[in-house]
């Protein structure tokens, strides 16, 4: 007879408690079939295990294609697929200066798509101008040397946001004011 399950919703708890069962070749081949199954597995854990030449390509790969579509062939964008790519790396390595590449990438292909294609989307600017600040504020926590770098790179993104309507240059001048005198 089969027992019957609650009809509530199965949690990480429940998901434990039957990995507590499991030998080490029994996680081994879990976590073989999970590899298997979906590609964001895979790329979830090459960047734990720091496996291949670049972790953060996959990342940057579904940031391109989301921040800056194929207009030609009506590919859509969309902002939150482009940001799943950041908290995707976030929960699978979250290192900082990956964290923070990736950030800058986003602001540097939205700002780019906006800047070439003249893009008037209020909520694309709303998550660039966000996506901004956060990568100032992650820069910030980085050594000069990696740091400086990257500000430089967003100041050009700052740059390029002075052209677009919305408020973003305004917006962009106050964040990056506000992060560079803090260094100061």
């Amino acid at each position: 007879m089969v027992r019957r399950q609650s009809k509530s919703q199965p949690t990480w708890a429940d998901v434990k408690a039957k990995l507590a069962n499991f030998d080490h070749t029994g996680l081994v081949n879990l976590l073989r079939d999970l590899y298997a199954a979906h590609r964001d597995n895979q790329t979830f854990l090459h960047a734990r295990f720091g496996l291949g030449e670049d972790v953060l390509k996959p990342y940057k790969h579904t940031i391109d294609r989301w921040l800056w579509p194929d207009v030609l062939r009506n590919q859509d964008t969309s902002v939150a697929n482009a940001k799943r790519a950041i908290a995707n790396y976030r929960k699978a390595v979250g290192e900082p200066a990956g964290l923070a590449e990736l950030m800058v990438f986003y602001c540097e292909q939205a700002a780019g798509f906006c800047s070439d294609i003249g893009n008037e989307d209020e909520n694309y600017f709303a998550a660039l101008v966000s996506i901004f600040e956060q990568a100032l504020a992650v820069a910030n926590t980085l050594p000069p040397s990696v740091r400086d770098a990257l500000v430089a790179r967003l100041d050009r993104v700052h740059r390029i946001g002075q052209k677009f309507g919305y408020g973003v240059g305004d917006d962009m001048d106050f964040i990056l004011a506000k992060y560079t005198k803090r260094r100061s």
